[in-house]
């Protein structure tokens, strides 16, 4: 199937959820290339840092979409966009000392002809559902998943951890990055959720299917229900929820932008 009769189509939504004064999520929308970035840092700095993120994305999608580009091509400027975006948030803490100390998480899905290339750095997460399941793509970058892959404690410990939050990765302009890129085959209808940890850090795996699954005939009402679970359970942090279908459809050039890349 050509590449030209595939995109994402794409429900959206960010909530500052019930604690938190501003929103330092930032997210993006186009027809093949979709993206949560998770902002931290005082002084708006995770504001600004996650703008910078989905900035230097929404520069690069065009490029991506390239019909020229090879696939070892995209996937190198996939790999280096992580970089830039280190860099620049270096130059701009540089330019602003005040801002030392932001950063930001990175979780991007691109849209190829026959696969989808996930770009991940921190905890924002990236799922697929498929056959009524919800299966996780990314793997966090926190102390917590390492302690869970060396069997020391459990998924369900890891969400009341005090230590849950603690990001062995991010982009915050330090040059400490190991990017992952990691390539799914794909296929029309594949349904995938990315997220901020103002979800998955709330909700738990099972808790999350069970709303899915409950809207699966309503899609229209699925994101502003799992806002509402979440804030039941307190919802200390942003939530910023994509969801994103292949569908057989041509691409269009409008990029959206959501939260603090407004």
């Amino acid at each position: 199937m050509s590449n030209n009769a595939r995109s994402f189509r794409v429900r959206s939504r960010t909530d500052v959820g019930l604690v938190r004064d501003g929103n330092e999520d930032s997210a993006m929308i186009s027809s093949r290339l979709v993206a949560v970035a998770d902002g931290m840092g005082g002084h708006a700095g995770g504001e600004v840092a996650s703008k910078i993120a989905i900035d230097a994305l929404k520069g690069l999608s065009e490029v991506l979409n390239d019909g020229a580009l090879d696939t070892e091509s995209r996937e190198d400027l996939l790999m280096n966009i992580s970089l830039s975006i280190d860099d620049n948030i270096a130059s701009e803490v540089e330019s602003n000392p005040k801002l030392a100390g932001m950063g930001t998480t990175l979780t991007a899905l691109h849209l190829g002809a026959h696969s989808v290339e996930l770009l991940h750095i921190g905890d924002s997460r990236c799922y697929q559902w498929k056959e009524n399941k919800l299966i996780q793509l990314s793997v966090d970058h926190t102390v917590m998943q390492e302690l869970i892959a060396q069997g020391r404690i459990t998924p369900e410990e890891a969400l009341s951890h005090p230590q849950r939050s603690l990001l062995t990765q991010a982009l915050m302009g330090d040059s400490g990055i190991d990017p992952v890129l990691v390539v799914f085959t794909a296929e029309i209808g594949d349904q995938y959720l990315l997220c901020s940890d103002g979800l998955n850090g709330v909700l738990s795996d099972h808790e999350i299917s069970e709303v899915i699954r409950k809207y699966q005939d309503k899609k229209e009402d699925l994101l502003d229900a799992l806002i509402d679970a979440t804030k039941k359970k307190g919802a200390p942090d942003n939530i910023t929820i994509l969801w994103a279908e292949i569908v057989e459809e041509p691409p269009h050039a409008q990029i959206q932008l959501i939260g603090a890349a407004l």
